[in-house]
């Protein structure tokens, strides 16, 4: 499903949503971190940007009290002011990737026919996305059920509407019977977990087919 109006968003890279600058990517990590970052730390963490720049962003947002700085040895080191008044916001923000997981999650657990199973794949699991990149969805329909089924297609068309309103991005919905499913399948190069647990499949709803078997 193609968004209807502008862009979308780098799942990725939560504070683009706000801000294409490099003050968005520096709290990005800084929320991430559990512990204080020189800037060539972050830098790398980053992996874009220069290291001075880096540093005078630093300096921005000490000023403005959300991060926090102080020398070790010959080194500024700096980290997140989580008391700061727009902490909270700037974690929720950076929380995005989660929040988008949960919503589909809940959004397959309401439906009156449940999939066998479902799981995220590719770019938005591996935090990769683009504005162009699809958010990419395998479901496995149950067996009895035809893919033209009203309320099966119903649901499955409503959280490809969903997702795309949810985030801007362009939604891909892979859908396999039951009994389709073998052992290692792999979809577009990427392996979803069905024949593999440690795949790069993220599980939404259901039971992984090589755990209970296919008939």
């Amino acid at each position: 499903m193609h968004p209807l109006y502008g862009s979308a968003m780098e799942i990725g890279h939560p504070f683009r949503v706000v801000t294409p600058s490099l003050d968005g990517e520096i709290l990005a990590v800084l929320v991430a971190a559990d512990d204080e970052c020189t800037a060539p730390t972050i830098h790398k963490r980053i992996g874009d940007f220069s290291q001075s720049g880096v540093r005078k962003a630093c300096a921005r947002l000490t000023e403005q009290g959300i991060i926090l700085m102080r020398r070790v040895g010959n080194a500024d080191v700096f980290r997140l002011n989580r008391d700061h008044i727009a902490a909270g916001p700037i974690i929720d923000l950076a929380g995005l990737r989660g929040v988008l997981f949960d919503r589909i999650a809940d959004h397959l657990d309401s439906w009156e026919i449940p999939s066998e199973y479902s799981a995220l794949f590719g770019s938005v699991t591996r935090g990769t996305m683009s504005p162009r990149s699809d958010v990419d969805v395998f479901i496995v329909r149950p067996e009895g059920r035809d893919e033209d089924d009203p309320t099966w297609r119903g649901q499955v068309d409503d959280l490809s509407r969903q997702v795309t309103a949810w985030t801007g991005n362009s939604t891909r919905i892979l859908e396999y019977r039951a009994r389709d499913m073998k052992e290692g399948l792999r979809l577009s190069g990427n392996p979803i977990a069905v024949g593999e647990p440690s795949a790069s499949g993220i599980r939404l709803a259901g039971v992984p087919v090589h755990v209970r078997g296919v008939g």
